[in-house]
């Protein structure tokens, strides 16, 4: 595979996604235009996201195996796995949580094992040492020349990646917005968009970390800031992969009113956070809003990260 994302052309991408108008009363009393940017029509296997920051990894790789981390029903490692599958190279999956080891997999880690991927279950306290440099010698000293991509798929490759979202939406929104968990997607959205143009990111992790996690990503992706963006942290839900009825209820509504179906622990608080802004005021009026669509529902438990 040489070192260059067309090279991962054979896996036929809808580029660039959809933008698709979405008529809602909830946006349009106060003036605002809401847009829907498809990215989760990319790809059936990789899908959002998971694609923009996942090709200029693969490329770079070259072939080689490719070792990355993630939680027990992580999206990023199913796509990891599932370009591994279609594309002919090797895949090593390390899990957080020792404890899975000895049980069943579950959907997702099975769906992972079905195409290819090799399993290493970390317990928890290692695995917050992941990018150590001794945690990370003692991977490669088990599984020889591999390409280490970190959690997520966020690294300066993946922002450099995402930056065509951004370009692909110039001149069309005020403000686009997208969920985060890592970071990488708001790095390389923000340097994309044209100036003039925001973007709005909503964390679905507690903790206040991510501002930091955006600015080092731009620093290795860019040499520094790129693009005008923010963070509103209101909309976590309880933190990483929780939920709570309200938000499903909130989901539901809105899958019923516009057709879509709603991933719950990225686009719907992602959703559900633009139509409270919008309420507020927000959003001047005559503004056009972008909610970018990372992923769709995927199994019994999801998540995007």
């Amino acid at each position: 595979m040489p070192s260059d994302p067309l090279a991962l052309s054979p896996l036929q991408p809808v580029l660039p996604s959809p933008l698709q108008p979405a008529e809602d009363e909830r946006f349009a009393r106060h003036g605002v235009r809401l847009l829907l940017k498809r990215d989760d029509l990319i790809h059936p296997d990789l899908p959002g996201n998971k694609w923009r920051k996942l090709a200029p990894n693969l490329a770079a790789a070259d072939g080689r195996t490719v070792l990355t981390f993630g939680g027990a029903y992580s999206n990023h490692l199913r796509a990891t796995a599932a370009a591994g599958r279609l594309l002919g190279f090797p895949t090593v999956g390390v899990v957080r949580g020792d404890e899975l080891a000895g049980r069943p997999l579950n959907q997702s880690l099975a769906q992972c094992a079905a195409d290819g991927m090799r399993l290493h279950f970390m317990d928890r306290a290692t695995y917050r040492t992941k990018t150590d440099p001794t945690t990370l010698a003692g991977l490669l000293s088990r599984y020889g020349d591999c390409v280490v991509v970190p959690e997520g798929g966020s690294n300066a490759a993946a922002a450099q990646g995402c930056t065509a979202l951004g370009r692909e939406l110039r001149g069309r929104a005020d403000v686009v917005a997208v969920a985060c968990g890592t970071g990488g997607t708001l790095a390389g959205l923000a340097a994309g968009l044209a100036p003039g143009q925001r973007a709005l990111g909503v964390p679905v992790l507690r903790g206040g970390f991510l501002g930091d996690a955006v600015r080092d990503l731009q620093r290795e992706a860019f040499g520094g800031p790129a693009g005008a963006w923010s963070l509103d942290e209101r909309f976590a839900f309880g933190g990483y992969a929780r939920t709570t009825p309200q938000l499903h209820a909130f989901a539901d509504g809105f899958e019923d009113l516009h057709g879509l179906p709603v991933e719950r622990l990225y686009v719907a608080k992602l959703l559900y956070g633009l139509t409270t802004l919008a309420e507020e005021g927000a959003f001047a009026p005559g503004s056009t809003v972008v909610a970018v669509v990372t992923g769709q529902p995927w199994g019994a438990s999801d998540s995007s990260r």
